[in-house]
């Protein structure tokens, strides 16, 4: 594993990492390439991430990819942003039989850009410019965010998503411990941790068996 800290990486490395296809590498490219011209109009990500894209965006979202269930055929991607994690992850598997991606997104000018981007990969995504507390309940089998929100507040609209076999895949940052001794005060979950590839203080949070604690609950 590269050293996350150390080394700016570009698609090759990328590509070496994450095992994607020579026909996926270059299709992420074309998104690589049209986040930089966005970019340069709008406030698509921080501009100082762009020296690194590659392994801040492209690397930090392509390795929830092994955690994603085998049987997995639907996927919600909460406050999408510029489609990370949830447009990489729709990319990497575009080839799953009967995988849909939906990726909600409150602010128009992102979605107008996640719209175009599926375009130009002729990806089958569905894009949602909603608020996700405005999201009606849908199941799903995956639900993924970054940057989204705190735990404590993530899951409320996580459940909005859940079934019993549920997954939720949250790329956190340092404060994970802060954020996750305020959610056990009012959720009871299976929450492993796992260590960031591509952020040495960052954590992949992966979260089943969700269930909101009542009051009887803690007063037992």
């Amino acid at each position: 594993m590269l050293p996350a800290d150390t080394q700016i990486l570009g698609p090759e490395e990328f590509a070496a990492l994450s095992h994607v296809s020579r026909e996926t590498l270059a299709r992420l490219i074309l998104y690589a390439e049209m986040l930089q011209n966005w970019s340069a109009r709008q406030n698509l990500v921080s501009r100082a991430s762009l020296a690194d894209l590659w392994r801040r965006h492209f690397w930090d979202s392509a390795q929830l990819a092994p955690y994603v269930p085998e049987s997995a055929r639907s996927l919600a991607d909460l406050g999408s942003g510029a489609g990370f994690p949830g447009l990489v992850l729709a990319e990497i598997f575009r080839e799953r039989p009967g995988f849909r991606v939906v990726l909600y997104e409150a602010t128009a000018k992102k979605c107008r850009f996640l719209e175009a981007v599926a375009e130009r990969l002729s990806l089958g995504i569905e894009v949602r410019q909603k608020r996700i507390e405005d999201v009606e309940p849908e199941i799903f089998d995956v639900i993924t965010a970054r940057a989204c929100a705190p735990v404590p507040k993530l899951l409320p609209y996580a459940q909005r998503f859940w079934a019993k076999d549920s997954v939720a895949l949250l790329l956190k940052g340092q404060n994970v411990e802060v954020e996750l001794t305020e959610t056990n005060k009012s959720w009871r979950m299976a929450a492993i941790r796992h260590q960031s590839r591509s952020d040495p203080s960052g954590v992949i949070l992966e979260i089943r068996e969700l269930h909101r604690v009542i009051a009887r609950d803690r007063r037992a």
